[in-house]
């Protein structure tokens, strides 16, 4: 998701950044098998989306009224250390995201990073190659967002030991997306 963009801010100053990491979606091949059975070994069981609003991490944005949508539980950390094959340990957790139903084909363009409402309050979390959590931050989303974002990944990747950070919603604990070293 790497992108050019302009930001507007008050009294018309501008500024031009290029976000510089990639938000990261649930896997296609995580998300066929989440579609069966989630991490916690649970049947999925898909209903239709009444209000909207509800962040996809298959598609990386928010649902739509009248969309087949399945809440499962996914961990997050367990799937990469897998495909990394290592054992994150006691740092391996699970937690509720909601997904599409069926296939969706994944994140279209973006121009900016998912679920970065200003104000929103976010945690991310850093890990090494062994799946051993190594850090952290608090982020409040800034206006504009990509900035707060950017200055928390670079912070996390200036740290030669961090492979990959995991961004949550502090509020609830869920996964929000991936991103790993560039």
């Amino acid at each position: 998701m790497s992108v050019s963009r302009r930001w507007e801010g008050r009294g018309g100053a501008s500024l031009d950044f290029m976000t510089m990491y990639t938000a990261r979606p649930i896997a296609p091949g995580a998300l066929k098998e989440l579609r069966d059975a989630d991490d916690a070994g649970r049947r999925c069981v898909p209903f239709v989306e009444e209000e909207g609003g509800s962040p996809l991490r298959c598609c990386l944005r928010g649902s739509e009224p009248g969309e087949r949508i399945a809440l499962v539980s996914y961990a997050p950390l367990r799937r990469w250390a897998a495909e990394a094959g290592v054992d994150p340990g006691a740092y391996d957790e699970q937690g509720p995201v909601f997904i599409h139903a069926d296939d969706c084909g994944g994140p279209g363009p973006m121009d900016r990073y998912p679920f970065d409402r200003p104000g929103a309050l976010r945690t991310v979390r850093r890990y090494n190659a062994r799946g051993e959590i190594v850090g952290g931050r608090f982020l409040e989303i800034p206006e504009p967002a990509d900035e707060g974002f950017d200055r928390a990944f670079t912070e996390a990747f200036a740290d030669p030991e961090v492979a990959l950070v995991h961004v949550r919603a502090l509020e609830y604990g869920c996964f929000q997306f991936e991103v790993r070293r560039p």
